[in-house]
């Protein structure tokens, strides 16, 4: 994001051991100009980004908590064994953070569609037992 000259406007915390590299940017520039393929790519991948987050941000505007976290929960979600499992093991707080909630109300709609049979938590992996409903 500093590329443009411009301060950071983000910053990024890894869940794993990481190694990270810093380019400044009249390294990058002399790469890009050596390298158009990859300024292809990587306009490709920014374009992707940019749709990624007006999504996110449409569905931060118009989808109440529930509508979030059904999203987050089906998009994270892998079939394993004929069944939906989502492979990071997520705190509420976590779950919270990512869909722009408090704690306490991903805590009773969790709670809520674990005792309706629609899913299923153990150590801190969630299993989705059966689709999940629209609305809540």
């Amino acid at each position: 994001m500093s590329l443009d000259g411009a301060r950071r406007s983000a910053s990024a915390i890894t869940v794993e051991p990481t190694t990270c590299a810093v380019v400044n940017r009249s390294h990058f520039r002399e790469f890009i100009l050596a390298h158009p393929d990859f300024a292809l790519h990587l306009i490709e991948r920014l374009i992707h980004r940019v749709r990624v987050t007006t999504g996110n941000l449409k569905s931060l505007a118009l989808s109440d908590v529930y509508g979030r976290l059904v999203r987050l929960l089906n998009a994270l979600a892998e079939p394993a064994d004929g069944k939906q499992i989502v492979p990071e093991k997520l705190t509420q707080q976590d779950i919270a953070d990512r869909v722009g909630a408090s704690r306490d109300m991903i805590g009773k709609l969790m709670k809520d569609l674990i005792s309706g049979g629609y899913l299923a938590v153990e150590d801190r992996t969630i299993t989705i037992l059966k689709k999940l409903p629209t609305g809540w």
